[in-house]
């Protein structure tokens, strides 16, 4: 085997809640993530010699040691295979710094497919070790599905998958700064997720139960930064979605609908305005080695 493709979806939280600070700088965070049918195509080709290289169809994503994918390859290499090299193409469909994950989930990908192509037989459990090395989402990246999230975000509590549905992303053309978000948060009177029972909708399947539940504790602070995103959820909401919420810090906030038609509304409502809008189904399921 000298060349290998794997899929890597971005994610979306259905909740996200900031705890404290921790000691050591981060964020004490729980959160319920799941995937959806949006994702980056990773090639991955074996190399004669000890080098990584990248390429890419989008102009803007960085090709050095910066890159996430680059990262899990020299993680794996070093430790594993030293003497392996290999040329990634990411085919980059999610958009970048949107709150989706792309860069972690282009790190898992890359992990699960090194750990194939050079034969590693790693556990799904030492990748996740290694990608926590590289950032907080890249665990849940490796296993995908659907799960509670939590520490740093590389605890994980995995759940059903979310019933069959549409989901709706909508992604502004404005970026915003993770750091900044964080600084704005007022851990002290913010109002938390009900996470418990978004966790009990996906048990019973409730898809209206998990609608009612989607909240994001960093909501505020990304519209006092960037108002744009307050007004597309305003719009998604007024166009009739079951749910809406930001994922991650944002800027991207995504609608769930039932049905197709109703999907297929909200996205007429915002295609005008919008270059990144995005009609994709649910996935939830966990990935396989």
């Amino acid at each position: 085997m000298n060349t290998l493709t794997v899929k890597a979806p971005a994610k979306i939280n259905l909740t996200l809640d900031v705890l404290r600070r921790r000691e050591d700088g981060y964020h004490e965070v729980e959160m319920v993530m799941t995937t959806v049918d949006l994702a980056d195509r990773i090639e991955l080709t074996s190399l004669d010699r000890p080098v990584i290289r990248i390429e890419s169809n989008n102009g803007y994503l960085p090709l050095d040691d910066s890159n996430h994918a680059w990262q899990a390859a020299r993680k794996l290499q070093e430790r594993y295979a030293p003497e392996k090299g290999v040329q990634i193409y990411i085919n980059k469909q999610i958009p970048m710094s949107a709150g989706l994950a792309g860069g972690s989930s282009d790190a898992a990908a890359v992990l699960r497919g090194l750990n194939r192509l050079w034969e590693l037989n790693c556990s799904m459990e030492e990748l996740a070790e290694i990608g926590a090395e590289i950032g907080s989402d890249v665990p849940f990246c490796v296993y995908g599905g659907t799960a509670l999230a939590s520490g740093r975000g590389e605890k994980l509590e995995f759940l059903p998958a979310p019933p069959s549905c549409w989901v709706v992303l909508a992604k502004p053309r404005a970026g915003v700064s993770t750091k900044d978000i964080y600084n704005r948060l007022k851990l002290h009177t913010m109002a938390h997720p009900d996470t418990a029972g978004m966790i009990q909708s996906l048990k019973q399947q409730d898809f209206y139960g998990i609608c009612s539940r989607l909240q994001n504790v960093m909501e505020p602070a990304t519209f006092s930064l960037e108002p744009e995103v307050k007004v597309i959820k305003e719009r998604l909401q007024q166009y009739g979605a079951d749910g809406v919420v930001m994922s991650g810090s944002g800027p991207t906030v995504f609608a769930l609908a039932k049905s197709e038609s109703r999907a297929d509304r909200l996205y007429n409502g915002l295609k005008g305005f919008m270059d990144h809008v995005y009609v994709v189904r649910m996935m939830g399921m966990r990935h396989e080695l």
